[in-house]
């Protein structure tokens, strides 16, 4: 039984296909039938049944693809030992970010950390937080920044910053006078949302669950572009809340429509998130650190008090 054996048994399982499992594991789909073939000969039994389309795993093959997860990831974290006790932090390093983050966030810290770590090939996508979790489980992604608490027994999340939500409330808007809003001001029947699937949206409507339903009044319109959202608030349509750092670059005419929250401000917990093995933990804790450092400066809610949408049931 080898390491390579195991890995092969893993993408066919994820895969469920020799052909494509091959292709994911840059090798030739006979050589890796066969090392998976002389694994199954080596132990005695069937991993995977192979008559039906596409392959299905045993019920002996399921025991020993989860025993196989384990094994494999303590062998990366040899290296990643080795690369510790050199003080070596580089290599590939594959990051997920939530749609609501990205856009924002990214310009942020990106050049810096290119600067400072030169040796790390850093690898990122844009994924929702369900395919974050998904990926992260299945070993495709070393890490991800997700709106937090996830609450999930195999993920380490440690908070980055805290991201106050802010209205974009027009003139005309039954709220637009006033200097400052609260949660309790809100109502769920005007407030133009993100498409479900991001959680920012989920933040909003926890905001408002307490005294309001979600909205289905007789206009309603959901968009994966806060642009959008702006834009068809400014036609009168309703308001829109925005996360904080999203306001920094709107221009000035756009910005006069900003409202902010009496305290505690309602704000968002954004954070790193990387599965318990702590694989690449090194450059994990560089990428925090930075990513830290810099948004700390842009956010000037820091001594104000807050509360997590999110945490609310």
């Amino acid at each position: 039984m080898t390491i390579t054996q195991l890995q092969y048994v893993l993408a066919v399982a994820e895969y469920q296909n020799f052909t494509l499992a091959a292709e994911k594991s840059f090798v030739t789909q006979p050589t890796l039938s066969m090392q998976v073939q002389k694994l199954e000969d080596e132990l005695g039994v069937l991993i995977f049944d192979r008559s039906k389309k596409p392959i299905s795993i045993t019920e002996a093959g399921k025991k020993i693809v989860a025993q196989a997860k384990n094994i494999v990831n303590e062998a990366n974290r040899i290296k990643d030992i080795v690369d510790q006790e050199k003080g070596y932090i580089g290599g590939e390093y594959v990051l997920g970010v939530i749609p609501t983050i990205m856009p924002t966030l990214l310009p942020m810290f990106l050049r810096n950390f290119i600067k400072k770590y030169p040796k790390v090939q850093l690898i990122i996508k844009e994924q929702n937080t369900e395919e974050l979790i998904r990926n992260i489980q299945d070993g495709h992604l070393d890490a991800g920044i997700a709106a937090t608490p996830l609450e999930i027994e195999y993920i380490k999340e440690r908070p980055l910053y805290y991201e106050p939500f802010v209205g974009y409330i027009p003139e005309n808007h039954r709220l637009g006078s006033m200097d400052k809003i609260s949660p309790k001001d809100l109502d769920i029947q005007d407030i133009l949302l993100l498409q479900d699937g991001h959680c920012f949206r989920d933040g909003i409507i926890n905001l408002c669950k307490s005294d309001r339903a979600e909205n289905n009044g007789p206009f309603r319109i959901e968009s994966g572009s806060f642009e959008t959202l702006l834009n068809l608030s400014d036609e009168g349509m309703g308001m829109t809340l925005l996360p904080y750092l999203h306001t920094l670059e709107l221009g000035e005419s756009k910005k006069s429509n900003l409202k902010y929250f009496n305290e505690p401000v309602p704000a968002r917990e954004v954070s790193l998130i990387y599965h318990k093995s702590e694989l690449k933990i090194q450059i994990t804790e560089a990428l925090r650190d930075v990513i830290s450092g810099i948004v700390r400066g842009a956010i000037a809610f820091q001594d104000v008090k807050i509360i997590s949408p999110l945490n609310k049931k």
